[in-house]
């Protein structure tokens, strides 16, 4: 199994031993290292809001961070069940000066994590996560005396508070929604989508609503990824029923994939064009994703006049390219849309609304509106990083092979081509490299990620 240990947080599959699997002790020990990075920076007390989604780990993991933090003397707001982009925007809600989100977003069941936040309710920095990982491998945490530990502060309005927020987006169009009578197939993952979209759905004016994997159980039904290959119960379901749209989520709500009313895919990557698409037509301004992410949205922007801009891969690269550029509207490939005038962070049921606002007033059909924007297509393909090979003799492989083209070696390696793209990365979340391609047909992009693997197959 394996143990994860980045700057922006801790991931690993439970069970096993500790320092090889994220077992108790490493829960403890991560939680305390964070706890304790917080009271060095904190000038009074120290509140932690923290929330969880639906894994079957997710109790014990919960337990045993909150404790870890009240025997710092840190007190604890506890949301319980929730979604990340929920404990995000709590932290600013309760004014609190962190907050852990315990997720391993799609990992499968057997994994959980701690994803740690600074007092905006945005991921900690590079430097500051180096500082916990610091702390974390010293062992250098002092308890609070018997006197002094923090108490727990159950909140079940923060949930509540997002919804109205959203609500209040100028842009989100609840009348429209409602004129539109959408009806809506639902893939909830066995998660915290079972009871959140639903709840936004309504609350915006969707009345039919069909859910799939509705039981909250951490079991899930299928690899949780919203990828095409695990979402073929959607697509059918969608297209039986004869519904208007279909919508996947992970399992902390953070990321985003529609199924059109025919029953294919909207596309993972597109999500984030149509929501763009959508605030751009009325409020100008820059677009942030990632290297990985498709070209289209660098084509819509334009179209509108804007400027588009390219950050490494990760959320907190994406949200600092974001406020650099004061960018409007930003994201990453994978169904994570990020509008920074509700919260600097991916919010799955912002992009529902927005989604859903956008195809009523087009009054198109999700296949339709689909096929308006740029027709692109991306393979997205991974393998075991052998640590008998190294990323560098992978680059210098690569390099070598494709001088005569622009490489992009900011994070990991990039090769553009004239009509195509291949990115290739470690992975931030598990032992693998990932390879992105992107093409004008589906055959073209996976005979590029097959081409560049079977390149990779020769290394010695």
């Amino acid at each position: 199994m394996a143990l994860i240990k980045s700057i922006s947080g801790f991931r690993g599959t439970i069970g096993g031993r500790p320092n090889d699997n994220l077992t108790p002790i490493d829960i403890v020990k991560f939680a305390s290292a964070y706890g304790s990075w917080l009271l060095q920076q904190a000038k009074g007390p120290v509140k932690v809001v923290v929330g969880r989604d639906g894994r079957m780990s997710g109790e014990m993991v919960e337990s045993l961070v909150e404790q870890s933090l009240l025997a710092l003397g840190i007190d604890v707001i506890h949301l319980g069940l929730s979604t990340t982009p929920t404990v995000e925007m709590a932290v600013v809600f309760e004014k609190a000066q962190g907050g852990i989100i315990l997720t391993a977003s799609h990992n499968p069941k057997q994994w959980n994590a701690l994803k740690l936040l600074n007092d905006k309710g945005e991921f900690v920095s590079g430097e500051e996560g180096k500082a916990i990982l610091n702390l974390a491998a010293n062992e250098d945490f002092t308890y609070a005396d018997i006197d002094h530990m923090g108490k727990i502060i159950s909140n079940d309005t923060s949930l509540q508070k997002h919804f109205e927020a959203i609500l209040q987006h100028p842009l989100v169009d609840v009348k429209a929604i409602e004129s539109a009578n959408f009806s809506v197939v639902l893939d909830a993952i066995n998660s915290s989508g079972s009871f959140t979209v639903p709840a936004l759905l309504k609350a915006i004016g969707v009345k039919q609503i069909k859910i799939l994997n509705e039981e909250m159980t951490g079991d899930f039904a299928h690899n949780p990824e919203p990828l095409k290959e695990h979402l073929t119960d959607l697509c059918a379901t969608v297209k039986k029923e004869k519904a208007h749209l279909g919508i996947a989520v992970d399992p902390d709500v953070d990321r985003l994939c529609f199924v059109s009313e025919d029953g294919e895919l909207f596309g993972e990557e597109y999500t984030l064009v149509a929501v763009a698409d959508y605030i751009l037509h009325h409020q100008k301004g820059a677009t942030v994703s990632n290297l990985s992410s498709t070209r289209a949205l660098r084509d819509v922007t334009e179209k509108h006049g804007c400027s588009y801009f390219a950050s490494a891969v990760g959320e907190v690269n994406v949200v600092n390219m974001m406020k650099a550029e004061k960018a409007v509207i930003g994201g990453e490939g994978n169904g994570g849309i990020i509008v920074p005038d509700l919260h600097y962070g991916r919010d799955a049921l912002i992009g529902i609304a927005l989604f859903l606002s956008h195809l009523a007033h087009t009054k198109l059909s999700a296949s339709a509106l689909r096929a308006s924007y740029p027709a692109y297509y991306m393979s997205k393909k991974k393998m075991d990083l052998n640590p008998s090979l190294s990323l560098h003799s992978i680059f210098e492989k690569l390099e070598t092979e494709f001088s005569n083209y622009p490489i992009n070696k900011v994070d990991g390696m990039k090769i553009d081509f004239e009509k195509e793209w291949v990115h290739l990365r470690s992975s931030n979340t598990e032992p693998i490299i990932r390879i992105y391609t992107e093409a004008p047909s589906q055959e073209s992009a996976d005979n590029l990620a097959d081409r560049i693997i079977a390149i990779i197959a020769t290394i010695q």
